[in-house]
């Protein structure tokens, strides 16, 4: 027996959390062999991102190619792209059919509120690279900016099912609008989680975690979609399994303490 593959096409975090360590992490939990292009790489632990170095486009289509052609990849993950060209780049690659059962989670800004993407970014992911997606999954905040919305007007499920069909107009196949930052529901203890199809609509609904250690949340759960996607998961079953293993990744880290910040969840079950 041996491992299928699958590949990262993200940013390094310094602080191990997030990004491409975490896509590593998630992939292995799930019994996926990772592989990495990386985008680009930032200084940042739990308390923020103090400074970021986007790699050149060619750098990361190198990276692409080197392991399209030495593996059998099953699946592929983008996560922190940070440039308008990457996506571009990245969106070419696509769309030689280079990239099977393609998650994009369109990182824009971090937790702490670090613009993570230049600018034309935004316009980039909806022509360049959402056409090739097989799901999509922005929070909240990024699904707004997607849209145009201002996320204050975002209060109801109807709105967050709406902004998923505006970004099913973009092309992909999927999208889920994830909803850890939802709170305006009449239960505020719920995450519900939006995933629509342009035939269906599914809502998981899971409990919040109180825990100020959820950094890479997104990540961990995109990463974690791809690995089921890898396994021969449909989309649902996937995206079913991948929330469920971040809950209990949060709920196993919620009395961590490391670092100062919002800390990492558990993806390796340690506390378990």
């Amino acid at each position: 027996m041996q491992p299928v593959t699958a590949l990262s096409i993200a940013g390094s975090d310094s602080g191990g959390g997030a990004g491409i360590q975490a896509d590593i992490k998630t992939f292995s939990a799930f019994g996926v062999f990772a592989t990495t292009a990386l985008t680009a790489v930032t200084a940042q632990n739990t308390m923020g991102v103090f400074a970021v170095q986007t790699l050149d486009a060619d750098v990361v289509e190198a990276q692409v190619r080197a392991v399209v052609d030495d593996f059998a990849l099953r699946a592929t993950k983008t996560g922190m792209l940070g440039s308008a060209s990457n996506v571009v780049r990245v969106g070419a690659l696509a769309s030689e059919g280079l990239l099977p059962h393609l998650v994009v989670d369109p990182v824009l800004v971090s937790t702490s509120g670090h613009v993570l993407m230049a600018e034309g970014g935004v316009e980039a992911y909806q022509h360049a690279l959402f056409p090739y997606a097989e799901i999509v999954t922005p929070n909240l905040h990024e699904a707004a900016v997607l849209c145009g919305v201002d996320v204050r007007d975002v209060t109801t499920l109807e709105d967050l099912s709406a902004l998923a069909r505006t970004i099913l107009d973009m092309g992909p196949t999927f999208v889920l609008v994830k909803g850890g930052h939802f709170i305006n529901t009449p239960d505020a203890h719920r995450a519900p989680d939006v995933l629509h199809s342009h035939d269906d609509l599914v809502v998981f609904d899971a409990p919040r975690v109180e825990t100020q250690n959820d950094h890479g949340t997104g990540c961990s759960l995109s990463s974690a979609i791809a690995a089921g996607l890898a396994l021969d998961r449909n989309v649902l079953d996937a995206t079913r399994d991948a929330k469920s293993f971040v809950l209990a990744a949060l709920e196993s880290a919620a009395s961590w303490r490391l670092g100062r910040g919002r800390g990492p969840i558990d993806h390796l079950g340690w506390n378990e």
